[in-house]
């Protein structure tokens, strides 16, 4: 028992001491100011229950981060690719422009460079030796 439930079985006592030196009469309110000091009690415990749990959860978001791929939608991966070309346009026309043929391929290798680092955020399995299943029979292998 700690020292919250000793506590408790105290005012409990004291309730029912005061019943007995006040009578019948009181009962009632002396049931309710017990009463009300259990619903206190619990309210105080669940609250403390739904801070902690919420503290949990933060926790435990902040140390995973993003988790990959569950929280990044179609949206963003299909924004990301058209942000990508279309910035892509004025970036080839400044390599081309400025280096001609080395400077276009440049300016295409970061845009490439980008977009499979995004790749590789997004989908982490993306780019793990694939399995192949194995024509003789039929077991999967690396």
């Amino acid at each position: 028992m700690d020292a919250r439930d000793s506590e408790l079985k105290k005012e409990l006592n004291a309730t029912l001491q005061a019943r007995r030196e006040l009578g019948e009469e009181y009962e009632p309110a002396l049931v309710d100011s017990f009463l009300e000091k259990v619903d206190q009690r619990i309210d105080g415990a669940v609250e403390r229950r739904v801070r902690r749990q919420f503290a949990e959860q933060q926790m435990v978001a902040a140390r995973d981060g993003r988790s990959s791929g569950a929280t990044d939608s179609w949206g963003e991966r299909f924004g990301f690719g058209i942000v990508s070309l279309v910035l892509a346009v004025p970036l080839s026309a400044i390599g081309a422009g400025t280096a001609h043929l080395p400077g276009l391929l440049a300016s295409w290798a970061g845009i490439v460079g980008v977009n499979v680092v995004q790749a590789a955020r997004t989908n982490p399995g993306l780019f793990v030796g694939r399995r192949r299943k194995s024509s003789r029979d039929g077991d999967w292998e690396d």
